[in-house]
Formats: C-alpha cells, sequence, structure tokens
C-alpha cells in the first residue's frame, strides 16, 4: 500500500535535519497515455522553468529560515506513481535549481496508460499525511482528462481531511482559441476536477490551453500556492522508485 511505501522510503533517508517550514506542497503531474513524448517533455520541462521563473523564485525564497518543503511524483494506472523529488527544503537558490535541474532530466518510464485520479488523490494525501508539522499543506493535481480506472476520485475525495487543500491544474487538449468547441472542452474538464478532485479551503483551478501554455499555467498557479506565509516544520523523506499502490483495483466498469 501507499504508506506502507512511503515508510519504507523514509527508513533509507538521508538522516537531514529536520527544519521548520511554512507550507508542505506536493505537484502531481499526469503521465498517462493520453500525454505524448512531446506532450511529456512539455509537462516536465515547463514544471522546471516555472520553478525558476523570477517571482515564484522569490516567494519559494521570501522566508529561507522557514522554507516551502517541495515534492513530485507522476501518476498514471491505479499501480503507478513514481516520486521524482522527495520532500526537499527550498532554502537557496542553489537547491531551487537542483530541483529544476532534476525534473528536466527526467525520461519518462514506461507505466499504466490508464488514468487513475483517485489513486493520485490518495497518494497526494499520503505525501502530505506525513508532514504533520506544517500548517498549510497542500497538493497541486495536474491533469488532461477524467479518470477511466481505479477509484472513483469523488470516492477518494469524501474522505481527504479538513487539514487537506487540493488545487486543479486542468490541460485543455484544444488549442488557444475562442471557438465553441474549445471553450465547452475547457469547461467540460474543469467542472470535472472542480467537483471530484478539488478540496478545502481556498482551493482553486487553473488552467492550460494545451501543454504548450503548461509552464505559463503552472507560473500563475505556484504564484497564487505560495502566497500565503505560514510558519511550521517538516521531516524529510527519501526519494525512491515506482510507489505501486493498488494490487487487485477494481475494474472501472465495475464501479
Amino acid at each position: 500500500m501507499i504508506r506502507a511505501a512511503l515508510l519504507a522510503l523514509a527508513l533509507v533517508a538521508t538522516g537531514a535535519e529536520a527544519a521548520p517550514c511554512r507550507q508542505a506542497l506536493a505537484l502531481g503531474l499526469d503521465v498517462s497515455g493520453s500525454v505524448d513524448a512531446q506532450e511529456y517533455r512539455l509537462q516536465l520541462d515547463g514544471l522546471a522553468a516555472a520553478l525558476l521563473h523570477p517571482e515564484v523564485r522569490e516567494a519559494f525564497l521570501a522566508d529561507p529560515g522557514a522554507p516551502v518543503w517541495l515534492a513530485v511524483y507522476e501518476w498514471s494506472g491505479p499501480s503507478d506513481q513514481r516520486l521524482l523529488q522527495p520532500w526537499t527544503p527550498i532554502d537557496t537558490p542553489a537547491t531551487l535549481e537542483g530541483v529544476a535541474g532534476r525534473l528536466a532530466g527526467t525520461l519518462r518510464a514506461k507505466a499504466d496508460p490508464s488514468t487513475a485520479i483517485g489513486e493520485a488523490l490518495e497518494l497526494g494525501r499520503q505525501l502530505l499525511s506525513d508532514r504533520a508539522e506544517c500548517p498549510k499543506r497542500v497538493l497541486d493535481l495536474s491533469g488532461d482528462g477524467i479518470a477511466n480506472t481505479g477509484r472513483h476520485p469523488r470516492d477518494v475525495k469524501k474522505g481527504l481531511p479538513d487539514w487537506l487543500v487540493v488545487n486543479g491544474l486542468v490541460i485543455s487538449s484544444e488549442t488557444n482559441d475562442d471557438s465553441f468547441q474549445s471553450r465547452m472542452t475547457t469547461a467540460s474538464l474543469g467542472g470535472y476536477y472542480r467537483t471530484y478532485v478539488l478540496h478545502g479551503l481556498g482551493a482553486f483551478l487553473e488552467t492550460a490551453l494545451g501543454f504548450e501554455d503548461f509552464e505559463a499555467a503552472m507560473v500563475r498557479k505556484l504564484k497564487k500556492e505560495l502566497s500565503v506565509l505560514i510558519l511550521g516544520s517538516l521531516d524529510p523523506v527519501a526519494p525512491g522508485p515506482w510507489i505501486k499502490t493498488i494490487a487487485n483495483p477494481t475494474p472501472w466498469s465495475d464501479r
């Protein structure tokens, strides 16, 4: 299960001393079959570039004594999530640049092509549940489609705790135009995320009009998420391989 896997990661942690934090932020990226090789790179490289945007960098480094702790993972099918960046305090420019470089250098790994938003939500909850010393805990879930396998996100959302905030970034499949079809596609996916994904006080949705717009949308999202400073502390978790979650998920057709 997810929690057992994360505890196993903690056992091989580097032993870095715990530091105060003002926020724990986990970013979950959709790498399901609807995301092709070019879009994968636009997403990973876009996130890397967004982290180094001057205003985002300034927000991360606003209080090095109580930094934001950041974790990044990929998700697709019910049993396929990969931790790309373990919990790390963003307390220096070099640390932020290191995270961005690691993401830009990440190569795609083979995974189930289906879209299990429910399991992506659950993994984010598990990651952030171990950051109890951080008074603000936010999950930032990106995706370009609705769930088609695993637990329905509405069922997972019902069990999410009050302390967790889940924001969404939807990636429209349409180009940046004002056509009726484009507006309807974007509105439909946004409505799905608002109903089944967003959770908690102040939760909000950002939209990228195609993967080419992902970087700009992520910049907007990070600036808003990092705008409120709260003090707290946090322990790090070590990196790890693919995290297996559900051994025998219920087929979507049986839901």
